[in-house]
């Protein structure tokens, strides 16, 4: 019921809060897809037009900006306009490993999305032909991990699914499997005893799932009991917040973030900067910004399990944006230690 009464009207939005004239002028002049379920809907602040909640959900005017965003960046990101033949369902960056575009469509189409241009804007049209992404992986032996994503891959029927897990579990050189999904977030509903039985169990290949939760008012006893059931059908649960302005980028909202998420025994994986996808100037952050921000608020201030790693992602695969904060001095003799209260330590440089 969440899926068929999404959100996605100026009516239904005014049965949860109080919208803003931006806010019903940006939706009613927007041309790209927009909503959410009810069960997120119901998360955002009624009077606060800055909620973190709504400003991920709802359009904005300043879409319509575009001073850093690449155009065409999805066909860039992926590499997709490249002299290997590949389906459209395969996107690659590395090779060893590769994304498996399974579907375009979203529970919840967050604004700044990175795949915008196939998920809202709806300017990139894909074949997303199942068969025909099993059958390149299975021709091409070096892949041993498989992400499947999308969209939203967990929106995909119980049948298609145990499918496509199926036959990825079925290739003799795939070692691992992956699958993005923000819905233990958006709609923890999905996660049913049909799905589990369909993605756990004991299996010489595993089930790894990584979600996105952004801020910590995203976290409910639903999204916990959502992520226990998965755990205890055996597949791991991490998350990969996306650094936004306004909505995670200061220290309170941050810390209790990454916090939070450890007490619904969610590992915090990534920290991703927000990527140059078109019409999402407003979300960005400078770049040293989440650096800072592990810095100033984790590191030394809790445990480490709630660290993220601080990446971009590109065409050439995640690069890390972790400066080395600790290491003051070296020379010949030692190298110069600094914690996060400022005290010092050394340890000898040993020679290679």
């Amino acid at each position: 019921m969440q899926m068929q009464n999404q959100v996605n009207t100026l009516e239904k939005l005014e049965q949860y809060i109080s919208v803003t004239p931006e806010e019903r002028e940006a939706i009613q002049s927007t041309k790209t897809k927009w909503g959410t379920t009810p069960y997120f809907a119901s998360l955002m602040d009624y009077n606060d037009p800055n909620c973190p909640i709504r400003k991920q959900v709802i359009p904005s005017k300043l879409e319509e900006q575009n001073e850093f965003g690449l155009e065409n960046y999805l066909v860039y990101k992926e590499n997709r306009d490249t002299k290997e033949d590949r389906p459209d369902t395969i996107a690659r960056q590395y090779h060893n490993r590769i994304a498996f575009t399974v579907l375009k469509t979203c529970a919840n189409y967050c604004r700044h999305c990175f795949r915008k241009e196939l998920v809202v804007d709806k300017s990139l049209e894909l074949d997303f032909n199942i068969n025909e992404g099993l059958e390149w992986i299975k021709e091409h032996k070096e892949i041993r991990d498989v992400l499947i994503t999308g969209g939203d891959p967990l929106l995909l029927s119980d049948d298609k699914l145990e499918y496509l897990i199926r036959s990825i579990r079925d290739i003799e050189h795939v070692e691992m499997i992956r699958i993005g999904s923000r819905l233990p977030i958006v709609l923890p509903h999905r996660i049913t005893d049909d799905l589990l039985k369909v993605l756990g169990g004991f299996y010489k290949i595993p089930i790894w799932l990584n979600t996105q939760c952004n801020h910590p008012r995203e976290i409910t006893e639903k999204t916990a009991e959502a992520v226990f059931k998965l755990m205890s059908a055996g597949i791991n649960v991490g998350n990969q917040a996306v650094l936004l302005k306004g909505i995670n980028d200061d220290a309170k909202s941050f810390k209790e973030l990454h916090e939070k998420l450890l007490t619904i025994r969610v590992r915090p994986y990534y920290v991703f900067y927000t990527e140059p996808a078109p019409g999402i100037d407003h979300f960005r952050t400078h770049i040293e910004r989440g650096a800072e921000l592990i810095r100033n608020t984790l590191r030394g201030h809790t445990t480490g399990l709630a660290q993220p790693m601080y990446v971009v992602a590109t065409n050439i695969g995640k690069i890390p944006l972790m400066p080395d904060y600790y290491i003051k001095h070296k020379s010949e003799k030692e190298y110069v230690l600094q914690n996060h209260r400022g005290q010092t330590t050394t340890l000898p440089n040993i020679p290679e």
